[in-house]
């Protein structure tokens, strides 16, 4: 089968079409034929790992090293990226009860990635299910990701109807799933915050407001809000708990290790507590999100495809930073 892979760590020309093996299901195993795969934020930090130094990881030290040793030290072990992926079943193993040949479904890798290929294996019960009926694979192809990520974080903040949640950093891979959830799910009131370039995005993506980061500070505005979620974990707290209500809360999405300390002064002293949140993932999380999708709840936005084959190209396009939703790579349909 073709596989887009990378032996070395660098920049998006690293990337380049191979054969390579096609996988064979174990018992309780599916083969699935990849139709899209996303190009996410893991993708681009997995490929160029070696250049990540701790102090640009959006993590703590310790996940850093880790990072390092399951990705590669000097060159990569996981050759193929690929985090998210919709395709159609075209053999199970022989303990397989949940799918059969012929299925379309979607789901999520994680870091064990693989989708950047023609065929890829999941388990039966992993982070894969019935794709939703109302979208394409393309736009399937850039649900999970985010989606899961989004439904987690919110899990944690036990939001109530009615209060007022800003997400800053609205326009990126979890953002959009932040605001629809937030807004539509949840019934919060959602202030978004992005570049001038994806204002217009992220008021399509449902937000209330919507604050341009390049003309406007949020936390010197004199607006407040029961919930502050920081993707990127750019804003100081010091600085966020400004815009906080009283018993107001700021969850970073990525945070380092002085977040932690933070977080547990916070929960010890004063009423206005830093939140750091880690993410999980299961088929259940999945299928929900498939009944919010199909429900209208949730509506993937994709800016561009690009064949399998070019997706060197589409990481330069990401990387570029003008993008106004997902890119996804196509194969045969």
């Amino acid at each position: 089968m073709k596989a887009v892979v990378f032996s070395e760590y660098g920049p998006p020309q690293v990337l380049h079409v191979a054969e390579v093996a096609t996988p064979v299901p174990k018992a309780r195993e599916v083969l699935i034929r990849i139709h899209a795969t996303s190009v996410n934020f893991g993708d681009m930090v997995v490929r160029n790992f070696k250049a990540i130094t701790p102090s640009k990881f959006h993590m703590p030290m310790l996940f850093w090293l880790i990072g390092r040793v399951t990705f590669g030290l000097r060159r990569p072990r996981v050759h193929v990226l690929g985090s998210e992926f919709a395709g159609e079943i075209v053999s199970v193993g022989s303990r397989v009860t949940l799918f059969k040949p012929g299925d379309q479904v979607f789901g999520y890798r994680g870091p064990r990635m693989g989708a950047y290929a023609e065929y890829l294996c999941m388990p039966e019960r992993g982070v894969v299910t019935a794709k939703p009926a109302n979208l394409s694979f393309a736009e399937a192809a850039a649900v999970p990701y985010g989606a899961l990520m989004a439904l987690s974080m919110l899990r944690k903040l036990d939001l109530q109807p009615g209060q007022r949640v800003l997400v800053n950093g609205a326009s990126g891979g979890i953002g959009p799933s932040l605001v629809q959830l937030a807004r539509s799910h949840f019934h919060a009131d959602v202030t978004g915050v992005c570049s001038t370039a994806r204002l217009g995005y992220v008021r399509a993506l449902g937000a209330d407001t919507v604050i341009d980061y390049t003309k406007e500070d949020f936390t010197a505005s004199g607006q407040t809000y029961d919930v502050i979620i920081d993707v990127l974990g750019r804003t100081p707290f010091a600085r966020s708990k400004r815009a906080l209500r009283p018993k107001g809360r700021c969850l970073l999405v990525s945070f380092k290790a002085k977040h932690v300390f933070q977080m547990l002064w916070t929960s010890l002293f004063g009423d206005k507590r830093l939140i750091c949140a880690m993410s999980s993932e299961t088929q259940d999380d999945l299928r929900l999100i498939k009944v919010l999708v199909e429900a209208g709840t949730l509506t993937p936005i994709v800016d561009r495809c690009f064949p399998l084959e070019e997706a060197a190209e589409a990481h330069r396009y990401v990387e570029a930073g003008q993008r106004r939703g997902s890119v996804v790579l196509v194969g045969g349909t």
